[in-house]
């Protein structure tokens, strides 16, 4: 074929994709998203890159798709009609959740309401102990009774979640072979299959979730399969899931809340590589686009990352308000901070931004789209940030009057201020919500931010990441090249790999290590049979790269530390080997260990993966010359409070070493980088923005 190889991330507001060459040149863009008939943008998109580059469907050899529908679909509750069925006694396990509070001291907490409806959830008299043994034999005459209660129900999809059937799932296999004989062609999940972890409220949500989705994203993803087949096209599909692997579109559709964050683990790999390409160690990976903005920590060259995550918050996005999900994934704190976020004021006078979004449709007031609500895109088109004469998007004319008009409306009017200042407001109030939720996302992780550099990507967060860094004490931001379609590149530098998680209890001081290897090899089976299919498809010959994890505790600890796991299999010194290796990552987490406790291990997991290429180390450039801007715009600063006039710099136009002082904005097609006072930006080998305080060089930089 023609070594062209496509990345599409479909996003709340935007649909990006981008088109790799067989000598690693891009061509991309970013188009409005179709929201009712989503496959539609994104094949649009694939014309538009593939007119520019004068090239065929038939000539792509691979597509590598990323979404936000199955996120969506669970914040905005518009899935599949589902019914939940477990064991006699937990029916209302994913209402009473653990009944524990997110704001301890608030008398009238709503918590969020369960995914599928009380009259929607069914039991039955099975029962499995913690060991995996039958406590209550299987009744087919009684599940026999239910299938047909079911399939009068009208339901299109059923999540099974047995109490322990992590540990032997034979009643669940079971109840889904009577399901399927009763009603060929129903989506079935099962928790065992889903999320096989310990914590029934978390692996019951999970299973619900997946069955939530999988009707909808089967459509949609077959329906984009036939779309590309119709057109001319003949390679595979590969969605990135959560972990930050590729997984076939078979396994897409039968487990698609793994898809849940698809989108932000690219954005997560993109800036993995940026570091591993500068030797950078400790980064803050920041991602805005038009709905959310997100955050992750990467540490040596690796985005943390962690077993159970939440989606759909209700409540300020605090921790324990949302919908918690236990697969793998790439660890981020995300929030309603996009450049569609709308803002408003609250009964207290206070400016708010998000969650709600005005998304593609209707879009800011600003694309006179039928937007009034004033959004962030429009306070940074009025302050301007933005220009509608450099914007560059070719669909889109923006209109700086209906963003001034929309800040007056929805800020200025309740507070008795100009579209100038409620604009600085609306920007203000953006920023450091995003810093707030940087300094938690550290803090829970450990984590001090000094000394972090900062990699921005995405359509709006380059319009905001030097104030940001501001904020957070940063002395480094990094603008890749491509930014405004970041998660869509780093689509293509994900690799084939799947992470298999498994519950499994053991003690140290009795430690069945014959047990533990058995468990080991068949999460490695499993891991591997889902790698070796995407590597067949494509192709592919090289060895997959095995990492090993274990998650343990403390006897009387609620929650568990990752542990990584040495190659080979356990002896009868397994458990001291063990021992050794959790003190030492307690001590790393927690400053030291505590003597005369007994160690539990709770979950394992193994993660097979297509093997990294090699990094091609990038060397800091010398700075050059100062870039004299052939125009200039005003522009508010909001550092030294005042308008200023930028000048405008294509960065197109920019060489290596080029230097380019604040105030300034740089432009190019997908996104603008703005340089307040006191800052410059130096072009780097490979296309990157170096940005500091002009007081502040890099010291490899001259």
């Amino acid at each position: 074929m023609g070594g062209l190889r496509l990345g599409v991330d479909v996003g709340g507001t935007f649909t990006d994709v981008v088109l790799e060459r067989a000598d690693q040149s891009l061509v991309s863009t970013k188009i409005l998203t179709t929201t009712e008939g989503p496959q539609q943008g994104v094949l649009d998109g694939i014309a538009t890159v593939l007119k520019e580059a004068k090239a065929a469907l038939e000539d792509v050899d691979l597509l590598i798709h990323g979404t936000t529908l199955a996120t969506n679909a669970l914040i905005e509750r518009r899935g599949a009609n589902t019914a939940f069925v477990t064991t006699e006694g937990f029916r209302d396990v994913i209402e009473t959740r653990t009944e524990s509070r997110f704001e301890q001291y608030d008398l009238n907490l709503v918590l969020p309401p369960p995914l599928v409806e009380r009259k929607d959830r069914f039991t039955l008299a099975e029962r499995m102990g913690a060991q995996g043994q039958v406590l209550l034999p299987f009744s087919d005459a009684e599940a026999g009774a239910l299938v047909k209660e079911l399939a009068s129900g009208g339901y299109q999809s059923v999540a099974v979640g047995f109490i322990h059937g992590y540990q032997n799932n034979s009643h669940e296999l079971r109840f889904r072979d009577l399901l399927l004989a009763e009603i060929p062609g129903l989506a079935v999940s099962l928790s065992s299959e889903v999320s096989p972890q310990m914590r029934e409220f978390e692996r019951f949500n999970t299973v619900c979730a997946n069955a939530f989705v999988q009707p909808l994203m089967a459509t949609y993803l077959q329906r984009l399969q036939d779309d590309l087949g119709a057109r001319g096209a003949a390679c595979p599909v590969y969605l990135i899931h959560s972990g930050g692997g590729l997984m076939s579109l078979d396994n897409a559709i039968r487990f698609p809340v793994r898809l849940v964050e698809s989108g932000p683990a690219g954005g997560a790999i993109f800036a993995a590589d940026i570091a591993a390409r500068y030797g950078l160690d400790k980064v803050l990976s920041y991602d805005m686009g038009g709905t959310t903005a997100k955050i992750c920590l990467i540490e040596g060259h690796t985005p943390r990352t962690a077993k159970t995550f939440e989606v759909a918050r209700t409540h300020r996005f605090t921790k324990g308000s949302g919908m918690p999900i236990s697969i793998p994934v790439i660890e981020m704190i995300e929030i309603g901070a996009g450049g569609g976020s709308i803002a408003s004021v609250d009964l207290l006078g206070q400016i708010r931004i998000g969650p709600r979004s005005a998304g593609s449709e209707p879009g800011p007031a600003c694309y006179q789209l039928g937007g009034t609500e004033a959004t962030v895109t429009d306070a940074d088109l009025a302050l301007g940030r933005l220009s509608p004469e450099t914007f560059g998007a070719k669909t889109i004319k923006l209109s700086p009057q209906a963003a001034a008009d929309a800040v007056v409306r929805s800020v200025g009017k309740e507070l008795g201020i100009d579209s100038q200042a409620g604009a600085v407001g609306i920007s203000e109030v953006v920023d450091e919500n995003m810093a707030n939720a940087a300094r938690v996302h550290a803090v829970e992780n450990g984590k001090d931010l000094d000394g972090f550099t900062m990699i921005a990507f995405g359509g709006a967060a380059p319009l905001h990441a030097g104030r940001l860094c501001a904020k957070l004490g940063l002395t480094e931001l990094l603008i890749p090249p491509g930014a405004g379609v970041g998660s869509a590149i780093g689509f293509l530098k994900a690799p084939f790999a799947y992470e298999a998680v498994r519950s499994f209890f053991v003690r140290l001081d009795d430690f069945d290590h014959d047990s533990v290897n058995s468990l080991l090899e068949e999460l490695t089976d499993e891991a591997r049979s889902f790698v070796a299919e995407a590597l067949d498809h494509a192709g592919a010959t090289a060895v997959p790269e095995i990492e090993r994890v274990v998650y343990m505790r403390y006897a009387g600890q609620g929650w568990e530390i990752p542990v990584e796991l040495v190659e080979g299999r356990f002896d009868s010194f397994g458990n001291e080997q063990l021992a050794v290796r959790f003190e030492k990552a307690y001590e790393e987490f927690f400053g030291r260990a505590i003597e005369g406790l007994a160690i539990e291990a709770v979950s394992w997991s193994v993660r097979v993966a297509s093997p990294k290429p090699p990094v091609k180390r990038t060397e800091w450039a010398r700075r050059g010359q100062a870039v004299t801007a052939a125009a200039s715009r005003p522009m508010f600063d909001i550092a030294t409070g005042s308008v200023v006039q930028a000048g405008i710099v294509e960065r197109s136009s920019l060489n290596q070493g080029d230097c380019v002082e604040g105030p300034a904005v740089v432009v190019e097609p997908q996104t603008t980088t703005v340089l307040g006072v006191g800052q410059v930006a130096v072009l780097q080998p490979d296309g990157c923005l170096l940005i500091t305080a002009a007081s502040k060089e890099r010291s490899t930089v001259q």
